[in-house]
């Protein structure tokens, strides 16, 4: 969306996602590197860190609605799908940044697809589903449904993208399109009724200005600071505890 034209409460919402994710990275990290023992695999840290990656992921499909809908006033055909192609390449090819920095970084545990790579194919293949609309909703809950089957199955590393693996793999973090394109799909629904053409079809309540604002910036940069974020949270981890964590 164009920075003139933003919606307020989605950049905000955007913003809170954004602030939960540093939160639980920085508790993921404590634990991680045994500063503190904490337990972020099961329990209410594990709740926080799947409705974290939850709220982020329909933020994103609503958005892909309202871009759709005010791009295609002036794009149609191959040129309107060929931009979100070329969006999601671009995502899915920071994800693939991550994947070599962790890969150099940790080499046991790498991301091989992360949250950015879901983004990035999620963004890419979204032209198949705008047509369904609200619908949408559905089709995602039927995704979300699948991953109760791909979680039970294993297989060959190839099909990691479907959320099947092999019995052996682990990732800091791991989003595979089954389940996760499902909350992307429900987002794109969801907003079809609230965003329906790109307008608003909702009173917004009034949000104060000093909480607003930086919750709205931070939604704006989300890409760049989720890109930086971890680096900052581990050297500050470094300087504070004293802990060899470089």
């Amino acid at each position: 969306m164009d920075t003139a034209s933003r919606f307020l409460e989605i950049d905000v919402t955007r913003g809170i996602a954004i602030f939960m994710m540093i939160l639980f990275h920085t508790v993921f990290d404590i634990s991680f590197f045994g500063i503190a023992p904490l337990n972020v695999s099961t329990g209410f840290w594990r709740w926080f860190a799947m409705a974290t990656a939850t709220l982020f992921l329909l933020v994103a499909g609503i958005s892909l609605v309202v871009s759709h809908a005010r791009s295609a006033v002036r794009l149609s055909g191959f040129a309107l799908t060929k931009k979100f192609l070329k969006r999601g390449a671009g995502i899915f090819a920071l994800g693939l940044l991550v994947t070599l920095a962790t890969w150099l970084y940790l080499r046991e545990g790498f991301v091989i697809f992360g949250i950015l790579h879901l983004i990035g194919v999620s963004v890419m293949i979204s032209p198949f589903f705008f047509r369904f609309g609200k619908y949408n909703i559905l089709s995602g809950l039927l995704c979300i449904a699948g991953g109760f089957f791909t979680r039970s199955v294993h297989g060959l590393v190839w099909l990691l993208p479907l959320g099947i693996y092999p019995a052996s793999f682990v990732s800091v973090d791991y989003t595979p399109l089954i389940p996760w394109f499902g909350a992307v799909l429900v987002g794109m629904g969801v907003g079809e009724f609230l965003y329906s053409k790109g307008i608003r079809r909702f009173e917004v309540p009034h949000m104060p200005g000093r909480v607003a604002a930086p919750l709205a910036f931070v939604g704006q940069h989300s890409l760049a600071i989720y890109l930086v974020h971890q680096p900052v949270i581990i050297l500050l981890l470094a300087v504070i505890t004293g802990t060899n964590v470089l």
